[in-house]
């Protein structure tokens, strides 16, 4: 887990950011960026450099390593930390509060500015960077592909689709982006993995996933990675959440995605409540209704 930056703000001087700039920048070109070349891209004097290095070392946001050369490179918590000053100047947050999730791809912190909302930072590539660049197309124009630019772009991507989708399609709203991270509103409720359904609750709740299914088809985007774990539940229904490997209807994989993202949640349902839901209840079908644009109510389906 990346620890939580948002205490060091404070003791970091306008100096240092210059320095984890310059590494970001240098970073564009090589994963090791050359301790000569840092003057330029921070625009700073070698003693100046010297003394941030030794600053931002000691904290943990960058790393040294000799190779051929003395080179340095962000850890994920010099980048969190770029993006979460540049979200508190503009105003997007103004308190930075709990935990909300850990994953293996994300890691999503309460903040608050004039209501609570949520941080999330991509972290894509950080522990899996070759089988996450294999499966999703980011960097296939740029020769160097970094752990820095994966997460970035996922981030990017996951909030032009929230904000394409929001709010005809039940998902957060989108407020703010800087590099990898994305502030977005707070979902009431609880994760659907957690949620114990009443008898005459089950069907009506799968209904209202289904048709979120096939409302963010109708604007043009299947989920592709449908699960219980990416989809909250409450008084005010369902809202699906995690859509940086979403793929345009266009995709040539789409039909492929929209039949796995149905035979995941139909099957999730069917596992934990397999007195409710019809047997005859067809994953094909439903997807065939979604992709004629025929999808107007699951309650034939589910009835």
């Amino acid at each position: 887990m990346v620890r939580n930056v948002a205490g060091l703000l404070p003791e970091l001087e306008e100096e240092d950011f210059y320095l984890l700039s310059g590494v970001e920048q240098g970073m564009r070109f090589s994963e090791w960026v050359q301790r000569e070349k840092l003057p330029e891209f921070a625009n700073l004097t070698e003693e100046e450099v010297d003394y941030r290095l030794e600053r931002c070392l000691k904290r943990g946001l960058i790393e040294k390593k000799t190779i051929q050369y003395e080179g340095y490179t962000l850890q994920f918590e010099g980048y969190d930390t770029l993006a979460l000053r540049a979200l508190v100047q503009r105003d997007t947050i103004s308190e930075f509060g709990s935990p909300l999730g850990v994953g293996k791809e994300s890691d999503v912190y309460e903040v608050r500015s004039y209501k609570p909302l949520a941080l999330k930072y991509h972290r894509e590539g950080y522990t899996n960077f070759r089988e996450v660049h294999k499966e999703r197309d980011y960097a296939s124009d740029r020769e160097h592909v970094s752990w820095m630019y994966t997460a970035r772009k996922a981030a990017e991507r996951e909030y032009d689709i929230l904000e394409e989708l929001y709010p005809d399609v039940s998902v957060p709203r989108p407020i703010d982006q800087n590099r990898h991270a994305i502030v977005m509103e707070k979902m009431d409720g609880v994760e659907l993995s957690r949620t114990k359904l009443d008898d005459d609750q089950v069907l009506g709740v799968l209904d209202l996933l289904l048709s979120e299914i096939a409302r963010a088809h109708e604007h043009g985007y299947v989920h592709a990675d449908m699960s219980e774990y990416n989809v909250f539940v409450s008084e005010d229904g369902v809202r699906i959440f995690d859509w940086p490997q979403a793929v345009p209807t266009d995709h040539e994989n789409a039909a492929e995605f929209l039949r796995r993202d149905l035979s995941n949640a139909i099957g999730y349902f069917r596992r934990k409540y397999p007195q409710h839901v019809p047997d005859d209840l067809d994953e094909a079908e439903v997807a065939r209704a979604i992709e004629d644009e025929a999808f107007e109510t699951v309650t034939a389906f589910t009835a």
